[in-house]
Parts: C-alpha cells; sequence; structure tokens
C-alpha cells in the first residue's frame, strides 16, 4: 500500500477545487452541501507542473472547477468522507475525476444523492395521513470504527418526509467496535428526532444485524449488544409510528461521511449542522 506521506485529497466544493495534503486542513468544507471528497497518492507530475504554472506551489491549492482538466491528478478513489453521486440511482460509469471535475452548469450536490429514491420511502409516506407530513421524518444512520474495535464515529441525517435533508450530526465514542457504532447511531438520530418534535419516522442504515434486532426479528448475543437494542427500541415506542430497514452502502453515503468524521471527535462530543432552506 501506499504511503499516508504520499497521500493527497482532491475536495470540490461548488465551482472550487482544492489540493490537500492533511483531512484536518479540509474538514471545515465538508459543514455543507456540494461537497465531493477524493483521494489519491503521490501528485503526479502533470498535476504538480499545472498548479505550479499557476502561481500554486504550496501544499494547499485552490483552483476554479472549469479550469481543471480530466485526470490530471491521475488515479483517484472515492473518500469515505464523501462519496460520488450516482445517476439515476445506478452506479455512475464515469470515472472518479469525471464526476467532480464538471462545468457550472452541470454541477450537483453530491449530499442529494439517490437513497431518497428507495421505493419503500414512497409506502412510508402511503401509510401517513397528510397532516402527519410536518412532524415525521427519514433517519438515517451509520457507524464507523477504524481497528474494530478502535476509533469509532456514529452518523446520523435526518430529512424531511419529501427526502430532503434537515440536520446532520456526528458523535465521537473513543475506542469501539462497527456494532456498537451502528447501535450509537441509530440512538442518536432516534433521540434527536424526538426532541425535534418528529412523532412518526422511516429508520435506515446498512448493517442488517441492528435492524433485524430492533426489529425482533434476530436475538442479541452478548450483554453491551442487548443493553443498546434495549436502548433503542425504548426510544422506537415513543413514536406513534415506527419502521426501520437495511439498505444498501450506496443508499446511506451521507450518514457514512457523518460517522467518520465522528471519529475525529472528542468521546461524547457531538456536533450538529441544521440545513438551511
Amino acid at each position: 500500500m501506499e504511503d499516508d506521506k504520499d497521500v493527497f485529497y482532491v475536495v470540490r466544493k461548488g465551482d472550487i477545487v482544492g489540493v490537500y495534503k492533511n483531512f484536518t486542513d479540509f474538514q471545515p468544507l465538508l459543514y455543507g452541501p456540494n461537497v465531493a471528497v477524493f483521494k489519491g497518492y503521490r501528485l503526479p507530475k502533470a498535476a504538480e507542473e499545472y498548479l505550479a504554472a499557476n502561481g500554486l506551489n504550496n501544499a494547499i491549492y485552490s483552483i476554479g472547477a472549469s479550469d481543471v482538466q480530466s485526470q490530471l491528478f491521475g488515479q483517484l478513489a472515492p473518500c469515505p468522507f464523501q462519496q460520488p453521486p450516482s445517476v439515476n440511482g445506478k452506479a455512475s460509469t464515469r470515472s472518479p475525476a469525471d464526476n467532480w471535475i464538471k462545468k457550472k452548469s452541470g454541477s450537483s450536490s453530491v449530499s442529494e444523492g439517490s437513497q431518497r429514491k428507495l421505493p419503500e420511502i414512497e409506502s412510508f409516506m402511503e401509510t401517513l395521513p397528510v397532516s402527519a407530513y410536518g412532524c415525521s421524518c427519514i433517519l438515517e444512520f451509520d457507524g464507523a470504527s477504524k481497528g474494530n474495535p478502535g476509533p469509532s464515529g456514529a452518523g446520523a441525517v435526518l430529512r424531511a418526509i419529501d427526502g430532503s435533508l434537515v440536520y446532520r450530526l456526528r458523535e465521537g465514542l473513543g475506542v469501539a467496535t462497527n456494532n456498537v457504532a451502528e447501535y450509537r447511531a441509530v440512538i442518536l438520530g432516534l433521540r434527536y428526532a424526538l426532541e425535534r418534535g418528529f412523532r412518526h419516522i422511516r429508520v435506515q442504515g446498512d448493517s442488517k444485524l441492528v435492524c433485524m434486532q430492533v426489529n425482533g426479528l434476530w436475538k442479541t448475543k452478548t450483554e453491551n449488544m442487548t443493553s443498546l437494542c434495549k436502548v433503542a427500541k425504548e426510544l422506537k415506542h415513543k413514536f406513534a409510528s415506527f419502521q426501520i430497514c437495511h439498505v444498501e452502502r450506496e443508499f446511506n453515503t451521507e450518514a457514512d461521511a457523518q460517522a467518520n468524521m465522528g471519529i475525529h471527535l472528542q468521546v461524547g462530543e457531538v456536533q450538529e449542522e441544521v440545513e438551511r432552506r
């Protein structure tokens, strides 16, 4: 594997592309829409020369997206902090570089991914009276653990019933396993939804274990999981209506991004963002 000292991150926010050497340098940029992050190793000579020709010789670069040539930075991989968008609910066949190097007229929000097009969400809406839409939400949750167990974070996203993003949440968990992080994420989201007055909720995440155990279809096998599942079920019963289901990772990228950012927070530290409308 490539050495971390050779890593660089290509970050597009709106119509600006930046090249960064460290995650902490661009972390503040992630707190908003229209962000895509890709990871590469050993910046190609062509990219170095191009940036130098534009007077950009430092470790951090900033350049207009419309001026960046396709494949300038060589092979890039989607970064877990933010996944590239899919097209019409299907995985994009374009290269990672093509996903973020777009003309201004073709820019799109990565956070507005395909997850809101799930048919199950439409069926959830059909079970609710129109009068309940204002107090209904969709919760997406995910946990991350570097080492399993290792430094961990919980991430949750709350959306309005029409799929528009309302809140982003992340929590630092310290050292924990993936399963603990997943449970802490769903608990984080459920508590927040109740505090904000939501009474009807649809929950979705890519942890089949959490979804099946909260639904009572799978048994918990450890004392820790039993305790966390009990908390989640207690919160579940405080809603007027509740659904939870497993989804594939491609439909959970926003919560995944929040969980990965949570890893860098102090234990018990919770950050929240309110999406301005």
